[in-house]
């Protein structure tokens, strides 16, 4: 199975956009681990958002 383009394109965004990280690095992240800071950081996101 193959993982969506368009899918990795938003993960690469996501990570990019909150912690400043370059493509390359992101992407040398193993699926499951770029996966994990996704959801890590979307779950900081909204506890942040909350807080307002």
């Amino acid at each position: 199975m193959t993982y969506a383009a368009d899918r990795i394109e938003e993960e690469v965004a996501y990570l990019a956009y909150h912690f400043h990280w370059g493509m390359d690095d992101i992407l040398d992240l193993e699926h499951a681990d770029r996966r994990a800071y996704v959801g890590r950081t979307a779950r900081l996101v909204e506890q942040a958002e909350a807080r307002q």
